[in-house]
């Protein structure tokens, strides 16, 4: 698939001239295709996805070189790094839905029920979409609504419970306006005691071809969710991991309940054949309320230290809400200049995020055993202590950015691109606690810049160094806001396209600084000192061996560590300068083998995944704390029984390896699901 998604089909066969202009291109891109960028490029097709039997992000992101999961609220949100770096790790990972920003809130776990592909651009993206991190930007491009009416529905069944229900339908209601409606609906349990999902997701679209030249999107999403925080299972020096089932949180707390709807309006319009603008409006409010009972971190005040059994909780109360709206508009073409082509984009944006965060917690002192849970012989059902207010702040960021880049083409072999971005940023903190108001105003220029040489057809080589920021939550202990995170970056690369094998090689290194961390003159507070560089190599190779079997394969070599000696804002010890970042495994990778075939006549495809992820750094402050390397074998499987019915299936841990995937510290360990067999009905109309 390319860098647009086809959005309009013809009914009638007059119409198809007409309906030419009936496509999506995605914003902050202008005429340049993704694979002619200065840049690593993964893109993940939605119809992938679905033969492999993948229903959410994080497992999708799998399937892309470098990027590896990440502590995630207890299965509340969507954490990932990419290429070392994920951001602020008490919030979701950044990411967009058809270019606009959809991190930046609490939308829970995200389904694929509406992804038509996902593109992964590696390397700061700041000096185009603005804050961001240095490793890479995600971006899901959703299904559009389509002319010629079709639709589907399908149903499935798992182990531990797990059932899952989706649709999708579209249709053209006149000649000039298109409807779409998709979403899926999940009632599952899991390998982990007392922890079940429930969660409904729906995501209605209309296109309507306003004139030949102009057009106009409407997208929206509607997101519910109800699970339990589950911090995972704890892991004790010269002691097995605790049994994967076990949960020590307190089924009495119920679920946390995330609540999110979106909503995104996009004009396209041709001026002539070489230039084109579009501009946008995009809506997002999102919720996060529960209780939750988390294992205390704090070692003085953990009993289980002491006597290997008895595991002290704290209890919190979590209220968080989110309102974010943003507007953009964008200008590209392409024009002949003292006999050059340059590939121009232009553009502004602004958006204007408020973030309300209200927690209340109770934690135990040294020696309490009073809401403390025995990890080997739980009794679940204690009265939770009184909490007390943590935290009750209002954040809120006004912005705007104006950006320009250019895409030379010097000659039939050579492009240069030059490219910036100036935002402007107001950041304002509303302490309601201590009554007090800190306000910070910046401004920002990130610059871009690469070469591409294209020596033989089909093999290009480029070099490119980017900066980027991305803005700091919270305050200082003088009161003040902090200045953004700011990062620089270089990446050298070749890609290859031929009739049997694709495939990219990245050389990369990025510097992070301006990262949080205790402030060592009060570390109750925290300073901007912080620094870290992640440096490494990727490889992602697809290949067809022959008609009917392609064989894809990635992998990554990443070494992510400080520059220098800080003390960790959690947990106030010091981070001696080189130490690796957490949950940043040096090595990773997965291959994907996939078959087409018939069986009796009807379509049949078969294949199976490989994935191996080597040992990461468990816990910050204990360096001896790692988690082993794993590796992992999935199956997958679809036969076509009718013209109309289709019928998939999936094994997940084929050989029911035992692994942690994630950690935050000793007593939050994230355990890999066990052997999951999973069988799906699809109709189709």
């Amino acid at each position: 698939m390319g860098s647009t998604a086809a959005v309009a089909e013809s009914l009638v066969e007059e119409d198809v001239e007409v309906l030419q202009i009936r496509h999506v291109p995605q914003p902050y891109r202008g005429n340049v295709p993704p694979e002619a960028l200065p840049q690593a490029v993964v893109e993940v097709e939605g119809a992938d996805l679905g033969v492999m039997g993948i229903t959410d992000l994080q497992n999708a992101l799998s399937q892309v070189s470098g990027v590896v999961p990440m502590q995630n609220l207890g299965g509340l949100w969507d954490a990932f790094a990419i290429r070392g770096f994920s951001g602020d790790e008490n919030l979701p990972s950044a990411y967009l839905i058809n270019g606009f920003s959809a991190g930046r809130g609490f939308s829970g776990t995200r389904d694929t029920a509406s992804v038509e592909y996902i593109e992964v651009l590696k390397g700061p993206g700041a000096a185009l979409y603005g804050r961001g991190e240095p490793g890479g930007t995600v971006n899901i491009v959703t299904k559009k609504p389509q002319w010629a009416p079709e639709g589907m529905l399908q149903m499935g069944a798992g182990r531990f419970d797990d059932y899952r229900y989706e649709g999708d339908f579209t249709t053209g209601l006149t000649d000039s306006l298109a409807f779409r409606i998709n979403g899926s609906y999940i009632d599952s349990g899991s390998f982990r005691d007392w922890v079940d999902t429930e969660a409904l997701a729906l995501s209605p679209s209309l296109h309507w071809h306003v004139s030949e030249a102009t057009s106009l999107l409407y997208e929206g999403e509607f997101n519910q969710q109800r699970r339990p925080v589950d911090r995972g299972i704890i892991v004790l020096e010269g002691q097995a991991p605790l049994a994967q089932e076990r949960y020590l949180g307190e089924p009495g707390d119920g679920n946390n309940e995330v609540d999110a709807s979106g909503h995104q309006l996009t004009l396209f319009h041709e001026l002539n054949e070489n230039w084109r603008l579009s501009a946008g409006l995009g809506l997002r409010e999102s919720s996060l309320v529960g209780f939750s009972s988390d294992a205390e971190l704090a070692e003085s005040r953990q009993l289980i230290f002491i006597d290997g059994e008895t595991l002290s909780r704290q209890h919190r109360n979590r209220d968080y809400s989110t309102e974010d709206r943003s507007a953009r508009f964008e200008l590209s073409g392409e024009m002949d200049w003292f006999g050059v082509r340059h590939n121009l984009l232009s553009g502004a944006d602004a958006y204007d995020f408020t973030y309300h965060n209200v927690m209340n917690r109770w934690r135990p002192n040294a020696g309490d055993d009073s809401y403390s849970i025995n990890v080997f012989e739980p009794v679940y059902g204690q009265i939770a202590p009184e909490l007390s207010p943590l935290t009750n702040r209002t954040e809120r960021h006004q912005a705007f950015g104006f950006y320009l880049q250019d895409m030379v083409e010097l000659s039939e072999q050579w492009q240069i691109l030059l490219g910036a971005r100036f935002d402007h940023l107001k950041q304002r903190i509303e302490d309601h606690l201590v009554d007090d108001t800190q306000q910070l105003e910046l401004s920002q220029l990130s610059p871009r810049a690469g070469l591409v040489y294209q020596p033989i057809d089909g093999l290009s080589l480029y070099a490119s160094y980017s900066e980027g920021f991305n803005p700091n939550s919270n305050i200082d202990r003088h009161g003040q806001g902090f200045e953004p995170e700011q990062s620089k970056a270089g990446e050298l690369g070749l890609k290859w396209q031929g009739a049997a094998i694709t495939g990219s090689l990245a050389l990369f290194q990025a510097n992070k600084t301006n990262v949080l961390t205790a402030d060592p003159l009060d570390p109750n507070f925290m300073a901007a000192i912080g620094k870290a560089r992640s440096q490494g190599v990727e490889l992602d190779l697809s290949a067809q061996l022959g008609l009917n079997t392609q064989l894809d394969l990635s992998y990554a070599y990443i070494d992510a560590h400080t520059r220098n000696t800080v003390t960790d804002a959690d947990w106030g010890v010091e981070i001696p300068a080189g130490a690796p970042l957490l949950n940043i495994a040096k090595h990773s990778g997965f291959i994907n083998l996939r078959h087409s075939a018939h069986w009796k006549g009807r379509p049949l495809d078969l294949g199976g995944t490989y994935h191996y992820v080597g040992e990461r750094l468990g816990e910050t402050v204990d360096p001896d704390f790692w988690l082993p390397a794993y590796q992992r074998v999935d199956l997958f499987a679809s036969v076509e029984l009718s013209q109309s019915l289709l019928l998939r299936a999936r094994i997940e841990n084929l050989f029911d390896t035992e692994y942690l995937v994630s950690s935050y510290a000793r007593l939050w360990v994230q355990p890999g699901e066990p052997r999951n067999a999973q069988l799906t009905v699809q109709y189709r109309f």
